[in-house]
């Protein structure tokens, strides 16, 4: 992440934000971010829901990024849900706040951390709380190997992240038809579904057959416009029907 800043750097700050409201879609709102990362000297960029504390998957809660994939599937096969400080962090505070793995020592960050994000050249950068007009909470990153950011580059960063967030989830309230609500008992199979139970113990801690929890979760997956359960979960994770 480059320190440097440019004379005309106000002017395209000005101009960057003033665009973010005319994206369209979700794609525009990734090759925005793409444009983003780049000219903040970052590897990487992601938008995300704020994770419930049951949820244990990244990929799961995930709005945008352009994380390799592979190192989203480590993440995730490696469980760093369940213990990642920057998720504790966003959970208890609404303040952005910078990490650099060069600066953590060994035994704290321990070498699962380092040698994944070491590898993808993900070593440091900053998170930046958010929230859309409904309430739902969420957080945009920007990671990479270059320089620290200034305190005017996280300021500028932390406002096209709010900006960003809230176009996202316009926009995603947009491909949200009527038709596609969900009942409430489709709800609670999808809500179990994320916590990691199957349909037989859904089935008994609802009070339900296994057979009617299969047809909730059919059901809200057509609604959803996905091919199965796992992901019509991802996708009302992403749209806030559940969390």
């Amino acid at each position: 992440m480059a320190n440097t800043e440019k004379a005309e750097a106000p002017r395209a700050f000005d101009g960057n934000v003033e665009e973010i409201a005319d994206l369209k879609t979700q794609f525009d709102v990734i090759r925005f971010m793409k444009r983003m990362a780049e000219h903040y000297g970052c590897r990487t960029f992601m938008v995300l829901n704020l994770p419930h504390a049951t949820s244990r998957e990244l990929s799961n809660n995930t709005v945008i990024t352009n994380w390799p994939a592979e190192l989203m599937s480590l993440f995730d096969r490696e469980g760093m849900m369940q213990t990642s400080p920057v998720l504790r962090r966003l959970r208890t505070s609404t303040i952005p706040f910078t990490f650099d793995l060069d600066t953590v020592p060994p035994e704290r960050q321990g070498p699962t951390i380092r040698g994944i994000f070491g590898r993808f050249g993900v070593v440091r950068g900053a998170y930046f709380p958010v929230h859309d007009m409904s309430g739902s909470r969420g957080a945009v990153s920007f990671a990479g190997d270059g320089l620290t950011f200034t305190h005017q580059q996280m300021m500028e960063l932390m406002y096209i992240s709010i900006h960003v967030f809230e176009r996202l989830a316009e926009i995603r309230n947009l491909d949200v038809r009527p038709t596609d609500t969900l009942t409430d008992r489709e709800i609670d199979c999808l809500n179990w579904t994320a916590a990691g139970k199957t349909s037989a113990e859904i089935a008994e801690i609802l009070g339900l057959s296994e057979h009617t929890v299969n047809h909730y979760l059919n059901r809200a997956a057509k609604k959803l416009d996905t091919v199965n359960r796992t992901q019509a979960v991802a996708k009302a994770l992403r749209i806030g029907l559940i969390k």
